[in-house]
């Protein structure tokens, strides 16, 4: 049978069936593409779908932290930073204003005025205040000041009672009696002379509760001039 069927592909008479077998390898390649392109059209697997999903969960857990810290840091440098900034040019403008409507002689000498309540309590007005400007009472801007001395305290660690005060989360102040307990922001301020005692450089710093990364904080430095002539400077003090 196997010489019979050598002899017909060897006979010149059957040219259809060489070409048949001359074009079997072509087939044969179009139904491994056909096969190929069915196993790809037939989608993941369950197996391969959960391996997938346990190094996605992986590399999203490994990545939460740095999310994590970066929300806090632009919650801390964002709205943090602008409330300490507002909240500490609010009491400074506060002591800059303080005027002859608070005490004599527009307030460079001011000891009675407690800037730690609002409305701000003036002693010498009305008598509501413990501020008599005699130390251990003295307020507002410190009174009258040899030169070269500082009143009040800036460092977190040494608050100094009538020159700190405390805000709530949104800012309110909260009454000098319940101290620092719910807090979530501290204004402390000094103010010192110079050696003329004829100026005095007024320093607030505002700060937030301690967040990751630390707390964030604010300083303002300012000065106010003594207006003279002043009834209560030292005699000869003040500049001719």
């Amino acid at each position: 049978m196997a010489e019979q069927l050598t002899s017909m592909l060897d006979n010149r008479s059957l040219p259809g069936c060489r070409r048949q077998l001359s074009r079997r390898p072509r087939i044969e390649q179009a139904e491994r593409r056909l096969r190929d392109c069915a196993r790809l059209e037939r989608g993941s697997s369950l197996i391969e779908t959960l391996v997938a999903a346990g190094v996605l969960i992986t590399i999203v857990v490994g990545l939460l932290p740095v999310f994590m810290l970066a929300t806090q840091t632009t919650y801390a440098q964002g709205d943090v930073a602008t409330r300490v900034t507002e909240y500490a040019q609010d009491k400074m403008e506060q002591l800059l204003s303080l005027n002859k409507d608070n005490i004599i002689f527009d307030g460079f000498n001011d000891g009675t005025t407690d800037t730690t309540v609002f409305p701000a309590a003036v002693n010498a007005l009305d008598g509501t205040t413990s501020c008599t400007g005699i130390s251990p009472y003295i307020c507002g801007l410190g009174g009258v000041m040899a030169a070269s001395s500082t009143v009040g305290s800036i460092p977190p660690a040494a608050p100094v009672t009538y020159f700190v005060d405390y805000l709530d989360t949104n800012g309110n102040l909260l009454p000098s009696s319940t101290g620092s307990t719910g807090a979530y922001y501290t204004r402390q301020w000094q103010v010192s002379t110079d050696s003329t005692s004829n100026l005095k450089t007024i320093t607030v710093v505002a700060s937030s509760v301690s967040m990751k990364g630390g707390a964030v904080s604010m300083t303002l430095v300012a000065t106010k001039a003594r207006n003279c002539p002043d009834p209560l400077a030292t005699p000869g003090s003040c500049p001719p």
